[in-house]
């Protein structure tokens, strides 16, 4: 138990440091950004408490609003993917999750793919219609939404395939 605390903090602040410091000074073409701190969101235990997620979700994105001085949009954004965190498990990866018999490092490919990308695109659009907060900019928050959504997703697929832990 206290081994899950620590790796999650770490994974916490680490992402935070690493999307505030580096990530966040990346802006290809005006509208491509990667988030990788939507990361902490998907590799967060699925076997504990939704309570404690959603806290740590709301801290998560109040921190990194806190730094990027965006009002909020980063917690709200958080939020909803620690509320339909559920119904996207059970959606990619079925009756097993409704067991409790699911780990991310043990799923196949095509799952956790699925189950990344829709985390990842639903993230995106609530962060970037609430950038906009004017639904005239459609386009511009589709496009937005598209490529940083696919931008992030290469990163998590990097970064998962680096520190991949041994199997015992």
């Amino acid at each position: 138990m206290t081994n899950s605390i620590l790796t999650n903090s770490v994974r916490f602040v680490v992402l935070i440091l690493l999307q505030v410091l580096l990530l966040n000074n990346i802006n290809f073409l005006g509208y491509v950004n990667p988030y990788l701190y939507v990361m902490f969101l998907i590799l967060y235990p699925l076997n504990s408490p939704q309570s404690f997620f959603i806290l740590a979700a709301f801290l998560l994105g109040i921190t990194l609003d806190t730094f990027e001085d965006s009002g909020g949009i980063n917690a709200i954004a958080c939020l909803v993917i620690a509320f339909i965190r559920p119904t996207v498990l059970r959606f990619s990866f079925g009756i097993s999750y409704d067991y409790q018999s699911v780990k991310l490092s043990n799923t196949p490919f095509e799952a956790r793919l699925g189950y990344i990308i829709i985390v990842v695109f639903i993230h995106h659009l609530i962060l970037f219609s609430l950038e906009m907060f004017d639904f005239s900019h459609i386009f511009l928050i589709l496009k937005k939404t598209l490529f940083s959504g696919i931008f992030t997703i290469l990163l998590i697929l990097i970064s998962l395939t680096l520190f991949k832990q041994k199997q015992r």
